[in-house]
């Protein structure tokens, strides 16, 4: 049931009495004091006065000299609440506002209402002693409870000032329309729609006459409660009481049809208003393209964009920004750009902002070139960019790896005379670590500090991360502990930064104390701090530690994704417990996780590392029917096990069901088949595919080469001169295709060389593996120092022994023991060092 407005009066009780009270003499010493020309502190401190004065006595004293002089009765009473801290009587202050109400004197008395709530008087306890005051006086206005309802929300107290309205009309006492009005707006304030809907309702139930303050607090409060068609209706109410002269109103009808997303209603509203004699202003347009870019109809929007230039009203930035990020969003940059143009051309907004705004899109989206366009056009347009226009570019290059070309766009900033901020040398210091360049970052961290630019935690987690990532822990740890020293607060992102460091070390020890500090320290770990420890744990083996985080983390309310599930996978895999993995997926689609490829390939690994390939295809055709779309990693881990298994047949039938679907195999793939058929000795399908690679495009690396390489040499097919050639021929074919050889292939091929008795070409070969800016590690110079020990060149074996020593390659057994079996075949008598 809808509770009614009007409540009954309850009735207070006095603090004075009139009946009974022998205190004439008494007042007429105050009436005497009053009007003395003597000191009032001096007759009030007297023990004679002050012992005996009471709330009643003032209550007298002012019903007796009511309509005396009102200024000297208020002189009086403050005197005696200010100075003496005398504790006046709600009475007292309803009385003596009646008298100040009778001269005219509105604002005294209003301010005298304003010091009886503040002291947080009930609204029953003060309309009682209004309304017995208003018996007393014989005062006829009930404009005293309008004051008093003022009061109240002067104080901010709407819901006491409501409480006045209800004992009003419980009393059958009707307020000003104004009154109505304020207070209407006072429990808007507070979000009270529907008290502000009781009072609108129970004002036309009364006939009272609301204005267009009134109808407007009503139209809000019904738009705000998501009623639109009494909303509506309250608008023709409006109108057929001729109250249609303001375009308040219906622009609030128009915000609340536009957040209920029926924008083309209110686009119905807007056109309606010709016909009332009004005119759609600022407000009515923005309201508008607002509500039109909420529901994505842009182009709308920038038709009521080009309608307000046309009437020459100047559009908000909220509502340009809204066109301009919306039309970016849908990919029509170049009405975005001719908007921005247009707009700046009329020069009705800052123009720098809509720029801004709109780099700063493209840049995030990897639209760098269109970003680039603008800000060259805002220098032929005489626009100055300033930080924000630089900050944005430099981080868009560092984030994109052009570390160089952001240094210059910052060189050129300081040299407009626009000083470096926090954000340009956090993304500059985020880039040189993202490739690795700590010296520089480390200097640029130096550079801001000493230019009184104070390091905040993302600058600090740069670093951090930057040294993690180098494996020197110690800077890292010790960055981390500078932060407080230096007045920078520990975040969830700066902790998860150090911890990540250490578990990739896998030093879970040092990892799981920073973890419990965080704790401590109330910095709320999230899913990737979570993740980060998780996956700590796995690499460990330590997966009953990892569970029970992964356990506290859902306890937490934090939700578990691909890369919390992948890594548990991973870690049971690992550690033997396959069937334990596949329990874990399982319980995971009964609780409707969806796992994605990252996940499953991690679980297919793990049938497929244990020889369980069969099965491995048995899981892998459930999660296609759990919703599951292959990709070319799940495909790679099933193909390589086929072929490890010697299934030529399924895994040719997988990568045509891989092709057939559109996924291409790239160079780690064709690598894998390749090294399967040269190891099944069948090299003429190797080069096939070896072929049918670069047909597609997709080019052989290092590895790919080595492969070959070394399974050409393994069958012995590079024992006759042609075939080592053409091992050397592929050595050729790397370094033209811009593929850098490793040591493992030249070393195979010096090996042949050496087995062959051309220590010539193996020599030529080492020298040009060195030449390339190649070391050679141990095991090769142990080969090519063993062919040259059996083939008799004793003395250059010894020489590569004393270059491997001047290069810090430390040799080891089998290094010697080739020099002895050297010297002894050789008959020499040089001992090794």
């Amino acid at each position: 049931m809808k509770p009614t407005l009007v409540a009954r009066r309850t009735v207070a009780g006095s603090s004075a009495s009139f009946s009974g009270e022998r205190d004439e003499g008494f007042v007429e010493i105050l009436h005497s004091i009053l009007h003395s020309k003597q000191s009032w502190r001096a007759s009030l401190t007297n023990p004679f006065i002050s012992g005996r004065l009471r709330p009643r006595h003032i209550e007298l004293l002012l019903l007796r000299t009511v309509d005396s002089d009102p200024r000297l009765l208020l002189r009086f009473f403050n005197f005696l609440g200010l100075h003496l801290r005398f504790p006046h009587s709600p009475l007292s202050f309803s009385i003596l506002t009646l008298s100040l109400l009778r001269a005219n004197l509105h604002w005294p008395a209003s301010s005298l209402l304003h010091s009886l709530v503040s002291r947080r008087t009930s609204p029953a306890i003060a309309f009682d002693a209004l309304s017995k005051s208003r018996n007393l006086c014989r005062f006829s206005s009930t404009s005293p409870f309008d004051f008093l309802i003022q009061a109240y929300l002067q104080n901010s107290m709407a819901m006491d000032a409501f409480g006045v309205l209800k004992l009003m009309l419980g009393s059958r006492l009707v307020p000003e329309t104004r009154t109505v009005s304020d207070l209407m707006n006072g429990l808007l304030k507070i979000r009270r729609f529907d008290l502000v809907s009781q009072v609108f309702d129970e004002m036309l139930r009364l006939g009272i006459q609301p204005d267009v303050f009134v109808y407007t607090a009503a139209v809000r409060s019904f738009c705000e409660l998501k009623d639109l068609v009494k909303a509506r209706e309250t608008i023709c109410h409006m109108e057929v009481n001729g109250l249609n002269s303001s375009i308040v109103p219906y622009n609030v009808l128009l915000h609340g049809l536009c957040k209920c997303t029926k924008v083309f209603e209110a686009l119905e509203v807007k056109n309606s208003l010709q016909s009332k004699n009004l005119k759609a202003d600022v407000v009515s347009y923005c309201t508008l393209v607002l509500g039109l870019c909420k529901v994505e109809e842009f182009g709308v929007a920038v038709e009521m964009v080009r309608e307000m230039l046309n009437y020459g009203l100047v559009p908000s930035e909220a509502a340009s920004s809204a066109v301009i990020e919306g039309l970016r969003r849908k990919g029509r940059v170049v009405e975005a750009f001719d908007l921005v143009d247009k707009l700046g051309k009329f020069g009705l907004i800052p123009n720098l902002f809509a720029y801004n705004a709109l780099m700063n899109s493209l840049c995030k989206n990897g639209k760098f070139e269109e970003a680039e366009s603008l800000f060259a056009k805002m220098e032929e347009k005489g626009l100055v960019p300033n930080d924000v226009s630089y900050s944005i570019l430099i981080d868009s290059l560092c984030k994109n790896g052009k570390i160089d070309d952001a240094l210059v766009l910052f060189g050129r900033m300081e040299q407009e005379g626009i000083k470096g901020t926090i954000y340009s040398y956090n993304s500059l210091i985020n880039g040189h670590c993202r490739l690795g360049r700590l010296t520089k970052a480390e200097h640029l961290f130096c550079e801001m500090k000493d230019r009184g630019l104070m390091p905040n935690a993302a600058t600090y987690t740069s670093l951090i991360t930057g040294y993690c990532k180098q494996g020197d822990l110690d800077n890292a740890l010790k960055l981390h502990n500078e932060m407080p020293k230096n007045g920078v607060h520990w975040n969830t992102r700066s902790f998860t930064a150090i911890i990540n460091g250490f578990c990739r070390a896998n030093m879970m020890k040092k990892a799981t104390e920073l973890f419990d500090e965080m704790v401590e320290l109330n910095v709320m770990p999230n899913e990737v701090t979570y993740n980060v420890m998780i996956e700590g744990y796995c690499l460990i083996g330590n997966t009953v530690r990892a569970f029970e985080l992964y356990d506290a983390m859902v306890e937490n309310g934090l939700v578990p994704d691909n890369y919390t599930y992948r890594p548990l996978i991973s870690g049971n895999c690992l550690t033997g417990r396959v069937l334990e993995a596949k329990e874990f997926v399982d319980d995971l689609h009964s609780e409707n996780r969806v796992l994605n490829n990252m996940s499953v390939s991690a679980l297919l690994h793990g049938f497929c590392r244990e020889g369980r390939v069969s099965d491995a295809h048995s899981v892998c055709q459930e999660m296609v029917g759990r919703g599951l779309e292959m990709d070319l990693v799940c495909y790679g881990i099933l193909i390589h096990a086929d072929l490890k298994q010697k299934e030529i047949v399924r895994s040719n039938s997988m990568l045509k069901e891989m092709i057939r679907k559109g996924i291409k195999p790239d160079n780690v793939l064709y690598t894998s088949i390749i090294d399967a058929y040269s190891k099944f000795g069948n090299f003429a399908m190797s080069f096939h595919l070896w072929d049918k690679m670069a047909q597609e495009g997709c080019y052989p690396n290092a590895v790919t080469y080595t492969v070959l390489i070394n399974s050409l040499c393994k069958a012995g097919i590079c024992q006759c001169s042609d075939k080592r050639q053409d091992a050397v021929k592929l050595i050729a074919d790397m370094a033209g295709n811009g593929v850098l050889p490793d040591c493992i292939s030249y070393s195979t091929v010096i090996h042949e060389y050496c087995k062959a008795g051309d220590l010539k070409k193996a020599l030529e070969l080492w020298d040009e593996m060195v030449k390339h800016g190649l070391k050679p590690d141990t095991l090769a110079y142990n080969l090519l120092i063993h062919g040259c020990s059996v083939n008799g060149q004793i003395a250059q074996a010894f020489a590569l022994h004393d270059e491997m020593i001047r290069s810090h390659v430390k040799p080891n057994w089998a290094t010697y023991t080739a020099l002895i079996h050297g010297t002894c075949l050789k008959g020499a008598s040089r001992e090794p060092d």
